[in-house]
């Protein structure tokens, strides 16, 4: 068999071993090396390679960036200060129609900015909003559906650890990356309110809590005097300065910003009285297990995307399609539903480190922004986030929440409305690249 067949049969095998349930940097790491093995007819060769890609592939400083955002994550988690952000939105939102979803979907965009972790903002609002839009008589299929679709703005919305590892896997700017996340995580998050707004109008059986007794009871329970405010909003003001206007003041780098504001989120839950022996040690471990989960993938995806290199899957990839004439339309339309496809069967990070060696270099020849090719395919993963049969972000809410009366059937029925709000807003990103290159 030619290097091209090898290429594409791995593909095929690598699918057929996640559809089995095999961990997705086993079933990487296993299928490149027998292929390369297959192709150099000698085992030193994959051996080489694992070397490698474990060795070099997380030797770099950068890399120091990934276990210190979600170190912050996590300690912010612990601090309740999205109970808090939520409290301050339910406030300032309490006279809008759908103001609990609304509120949930600005304390989602609050909290993004400060964790950079989906999942912890899924499960952290799946404990505090869901109970609360429930107790004001919103459906059960709404509440669940408005945490999961907001829960997503952590993927995007800077410091995001998928920004961070796209950027590693391209080799491009941390912070460039960032800045490029921020116009699109608002207009996502936009979109949602708009959504709830128009739903609460034109489908209000659908989210309840609009009729006039709980719109009153909600309105009288959202009661904060200014100090309150103020004393609630100031940590995430304060890690939001520490972070973001650290790295784009040029004060220090993303790695850098990530040990300021892990070190800013303890000293916050330290005043906050939120820390002890116990606390300390369910953070650091719960990092460690998503860190090395992580390293893991990324060492299994460079020796995947090497494999692919050896194989000269990607060159004859890109020589059809420059034989077939086909328009950059048409390849973002076919990338986009294979992004979508993928995101029912695999998290964000895989889809980045398995999608992007393969199609980066198809598109470079028309000339693309890799930072823009970097937004598409974060929010084109992220739509899977939200689709079954494995949607990530509806799983954790629905192992969150522990309620028999919901069911993830529930989860997946609300969540479906913003799944199509982000797949209109990712076409208005590809047709106006301009939202993501603004601050660059």
């Amino acid at each position: 068999m030619t290097g091209l067949e090898i290429g594409l049969i791995s593909v095929v095998l690598i699918l057929i071993l996640i559809y089995s349930g095999m961990y997705v940097p086993v079933a990487l790491g296993l299928v490149s090396f027998l292929s390369v093995w297959y192709l150099r007819g000698t085992t030193e060769a994959p051996i080489y390679l694992l070397t490698l890609a474990a060795s070099s592939g997380l030797e770099q400083y950068y890399f120091g960036v990934i276990p210190l955002f979600v170190l912050m994550g996590l300690v912010v988690s612990q601090c309740e200060l999205g109970r808090d952000i939520y409290e301050v939105s339910n406030f300032l939102l309490r006279k809008v129609r759908g103001g609990l979803g609304v509120a949930t979907v600005a304390a989602n965009t609050a909290f993004a900015a400060i964790t950079g972790v989906s999942i912890a903002s899924a499960s952290v609002f799946a404990r505090v909003s869901v109970p609360e839009m429930r107790r004001f008589g919103y459906t059960k299929r709404f509440a669940v559906g408005v945490v999961a679709g907001s829960s997503v703005l952590g993927m995007l919305i800077p410091p995001s650890v998928m920004l961070i590892i796209y950027a590693i896997v391209v080799e491009e700017s941390v912070a460039a990356m960032f800045k490029a996340g921020i116009f699109p995580g608002l207009l996502l998050a936009c979109a949602y309110i708009a959504v709830i707004v128009c739903m609460a109008i034109f489908f209000p059986k659908f989210i309840g809590g609009q009729d006039k007794e709980s719109r009153a009871y909600a309105e009288s329970y959202a009661d904060l005097s200014f100090k309150e405010v103020i004393s609630k909003l100031a940590p995430f003001l304060v890690l939001i300065l520490l972070v973001l206007g650290g790295i784009y003041g040029g004060l220090f780098t993303p790695t850098e910003a990530g040990a300021v504001g892990a070190l800013g989120a303890f000293v916050i839950a330290i005043i906050k009285k939120k820390l002890n022996k116990k606390v300390v040690w369910k953070v650091l471990s719960e990092t460690g297990h998503i860190v090395a989960s992580l390293l893991l993938l990324i060492v299994a995806a460079t020796m995947y995307s090497r494999m692919l290199a050896i194989s000269g899957l990607p060159t004859e990839f890109g020589a059809w399609i420059a034989a077939a004439e086909l328009s950059l339309t048409t390849i973002l339309v076919v990338y986009v539903i294979t992004l979508i496809i993928m995101g029912t069967i695999l998290d964000t990070t895989s889809i980045i480190l398995i999608m992007v060696p393969l199609f980066l270099p198809v598109m470079m020849p028309y000339d693309i922004n890799i930072i823009w090719f970097g937004i598409i395919t974060i929010v084109g993963a992220e739509i899977g986030l939200l689709t079954p049969p494995l949607g990530i972000s509806c799983y954790v809410i629905k192992a969150t929440l522990r309620d028999k009366d919901i069911s993830l059937f529930d989860v997946f029925a609300g969540a479906f409305p913003f799944a199509v709000t982000m797949l209109l807003v990712l076409i208005l990103l590809i047709v106006f690249p301009q939202i993501s290159l603004v601050l660059l």
